[in-house]
């Protein structure tokens, strides 16, 4: 179960990200208002995971599913580049993400 509050906490993060994208362009009360309520919900999976798992562990999956995340929605919404080695780079931290849930 902590690990999916996790998993949700970043998928959050990773909203987050694309709100405050989309409030710079449009700044709108509903952007805001999802923007502030992606980052209370991934702030708060990120807490209640790190009662249970250590806290480098549970900070490093958090920021490694909200970067990777962050650069494909980049990619699939603000027309960035989607060059081979921005792909890698993200396989690398997804990767990483997933050693650091196997060694604990």
């Amino acid at each position: 179960m902590v690990w999916m509050a996790l998993v949700m906490a970043g998928l959050c993060e990773m909203m987050g990200v694309y709100m405050i994208s989309k409030y710079n362009k449009t700044k709108t009360i509903k952007n805001l208002g999802l923007l502030i309520f992606a980052f209370t919900l991934s702030f708060a999976g990120l807490a209640y995971a790190m009662e249970t798992l250590p806290m480098g562990t549970a900070y490093a999956i958090w920021t490694g599913i909200g970067a990777a995340g962050g650069a494909l929605l980049g990619m699939l919404f603000f027309n960035e580049s989607k060059d081979w080695r921005r792909m890698v780079c993200i396989v690398l931290v997804l990767g990483a993400a997933i050693m650091l849930k196997l060694l604990s």
